[in-house]
């Protein structure tokens, strides 16, 4: 379905879990700006007209310049990361890195002629709220809530909800089932995410 493949498309810019700390510094301004910088993005790739391993590539940088890489990573790893070496996590984090441009990539094509419109933005507790509107060819319009938060240090997303659906809790269990099959084995997770997606 193509909605249910928008929604993994963009999850991967908002896989983070949500950091303790102090109250964020972060304004509505700021967080919607943030989100302005993204779509931008989202929707040039789309509109390109470039081949499909071109767009993947694209998506890896977008991926990687808007989202706190080593904290999703971690989160979807979830408990598991604590017990890994700081190799093991570099190298997980890479191979994950790779996976979710390639998962998440291959969705570019049913995007053409699509379209993300940022709305609003408003605090909620610690962090902010932003919404978009995506527009997708033969779809009704929904609502995208991004959740953006600076207590990693920068703004960036930690969580987006589509639906009353959480896209960083439905990659973490994609990881935690992949992680179970290998039992528990971090290292074969790293070599299974580098031919995943």
């Amino acid at each position: 379905m193509k909605r249910r493949g928008f929604i993994g498309f963009v999850s991967a810019f908002a896989l983070s879990a949500a950091l303790p700390g102090t109250a964020s510094a972060l304004n509505d301004a700021q967080a919607k700006a943030l989100v302005d910088n993204v779509v931008r993005d989202i929707n040039k790739v789309i509109a390109s007209g470039k081949s499909l391993n071109s767009m993947i590539k694209d998506f890896e940088r977008i991926f990687v310049k808007y989202a706190d890489v080593p904290i999703i990573a971690r989160s979807a790893l979830g408990a598991d990361a604590r017990r890994a070496t700081g190799s093991q996590l570099n190298s997980y984090t890479k191979a994950f890195q790779g996976y979710i441009a390639r998962k998440y990539g291959k969705r570019f094509e049913e995007f053409v002629g699509g379209r993300i419109e940022v709305k609003d933005a408003r605090q909620v507790k610690s962090f902010h709220e932003v919404r978009t509107i995506a527009y997708l060819k033969g779809q009704s319009p929904f609502d995208v809530n991004f959740l953006v938060s600076d207590k990693s240090g920068k703004p960036r997303f930690f969580d987006m909800i589509i639906e009353g659906i959480s896209l960083r809790l439905s990659e973490k269990e994609e990881i935690g089932a992949m992680l179970d099959r290998r039992k528990g084995n971090i290292d074969q997770l790293t070599q299974d995410l580098k031919k995943a997606g």
